[in-house]
């Protein structure tokens, strides 16, 4: 994954027709830089899910992720092993 690739939420919420996605309107990463939602360390990891925790829109994100097969980041709350084993259940 490039170190400088914006977290891919955030495309959708620069995206034109933020009508097929309104609740990422909501969501509480708008705030933070994108790189905050593809983690390096357990530390860096634990910051993203920290702010997902409090999102008004954290179940449609994460219904995003599942839906779309995000590979990477932080999504909903979850890490990518997370949602592979979520996925598998």
């Amino acid at each position: 994954m490039n170190a400088m690739h914006p977290h891919p939420l955030l495309d959708i919420l620069s995206a034109p027709v933020v009508d097929e996605k309104p609740w990422a309107s909501f969501a509480s990463c708008r705030d933070h830089p994108g790189m905050t939602f593809f983690p390096q360390t357990k530390a860096e990891e634990a910051a993203a899910q920290a702010i997902c925790s409090a999102c008004p829109v954290r179940e449609q994100c994460l219904e995003h992720a599942l839906t779309m097969n995000e590979r990477y980041g932080v999504w909903g709350g979850l890490t990518e092993k997370e949602r592979r084993r979520l996925a598998r259940l």
